[in-house]
């Protein structure tokens, strides 16, 4: 099977990179025709006549241009844009989009980057819908997402189906080995979706335990006052993750309210769950599809910093506890996310698709 991962997706995102070396570990000849669009760009998403015509011109060279054998393809994430120019391509042969995301979803009614009624929300509105329709099947990352997907945009169920995120094998190997001072560890883009408010508000309650923050972007003015305890480090590379999360005493995953808080597990928490960090993250029915409370995580209300203090506070004062969270998160990762799980999953996906 030869399958063409296709668009303008983001070549270093996480879920792009990991499903790529997760078919080729299944032993699927995968190919890539991508144009660089959403890279190196702080805040990618604009709607303005620049960024459309960026868009237009990045379509048009990928509609236009050299084209190869393949059995299926598969648009990757941020891929939205491209699903026209992909079905056009794809012809008869399967055509499986890997959005992560709806547009709308999260730059309306995560990011509140633009307002319900504009007119920016109505074209997002509609750049949905038409990328969701045109695909043979839609991979979301958990059931929840699954199941907004196909209620939102009124997709028959056989038409989606779920691969969770994971994580990189090569990179976020299992080594967890912090020191004697217990730091907690937050990775991300700093988006309301993380809830960085709670994580500042419980490093309030805690002030003799220090956090560290790796990341920035929309909400980076609310560490302008943060409390002494929290060092804030802006970038670091990708490669450099590994050992960040696994000298830190717990990682943290999201604590947003939001409606997509509800539905995802991020990127973080599996990372942390591969590297065998003991984790923390916010009790949600997307966390509940993989985490158990107490036996391979610590899941506390969203939004809760007394809640997340508290349960800082108690791994800080339990080694054995982290220890055996640690273990047990690491097994979870193994049984359920590995390359090599995922890999077996995204090859059926794609067998039954050409099947059918």
């Amino acid at each position: 099977m030869r399958v063409l991962y296709f668009g303008t997706y983001e070549r270093d995102y996480p879920r792009n990179a990991q499903v790529i070396s997760c078919l080729r570990r299944a032993g699927v000849e995968v190919v890539e025709r991508h144009a660089t669009l959403w890279e190196r760009r702080r805040h990618k998403w604009s709607l303005g006549l620049g960024a459309m015509a960026r868009v237009a011109v990045k379509e048009t060279r990928l509609l236009f241009g050299r084209k190869g054998a393949f059995d299926v393809m598969i648009v990757g994430y941020p891929g939205h844009f491209d699903m026209p120019a992909a079905r056009r391509i794809a012809g008869r042969r399967p055509l499986v989009f890997n959005p992560l995301v709806s547009l709308w979803d999260t730059l309306v009614g995560d990011r509140e980057r633009f307002a319900p009624r504009s007119r920016a929300a109505g074209v997002l509105r509609q750049i949905d819908r038409l990328a969701f329709r045109r695909a043979d099947l839609v991979v979301a990352d958990t059931e929840q997402n699954a199941r907004y997907f196909a209620e939102r945009f009124s997709l028959p169920r056989e038409r989606t189906a779920v691969c969770l995120v994971g994580a990189e094998d090569d990179v976020f190997r299992p080594g967890w080995h912090p020191p004697g001072t217990f730091e907690v560890l937050f990775v991300g883009k700093l988006i309301p979706l993380h809830g960085l408010e709670t994580i500042l508000d419980a490093a309030r309650l805690l002030p003799d335990v220090p956090f560290r923050i790796v990341g920035s972007g929309q909400l980076d003015s609310l560490l302008d006052d943060r409390p002494a305890n929290v060092n804030w480090v802006p970038w670091i590379e990708y490669e450099q993750l590994p050992e960040a999360i696994q000298v830190a005493g717990c990682a943290l995953g999201i604590f947003g309210t939001s409606d997509k808080a509800a539905r995802v597990i991020p990127n973080k928490a599996f990372q942390a769950l591969a590297c065998g960090t003991p984790l923390v993250t916010a009790d949600t029915p997307a966390a509940r599809e993989l985490l158990t409370d107490g036996e391979n995580a610590v899941l506390v209300p969203p939004a809760d910093a007394t809640a997340l203090a508290a349960a800082i506070r108690r791994l800080a004062g339990d080694p054995a506890l982290a220890r055996r969270l640690a273990g047990a998160g690491r097994a979870t990762y193994e049984a359920r996310a590995s390359e090599e799980v995922l890999g077996a999953q995204w090859r059926e996906l794609l067998e039954s698709l050409l099947a059918r």
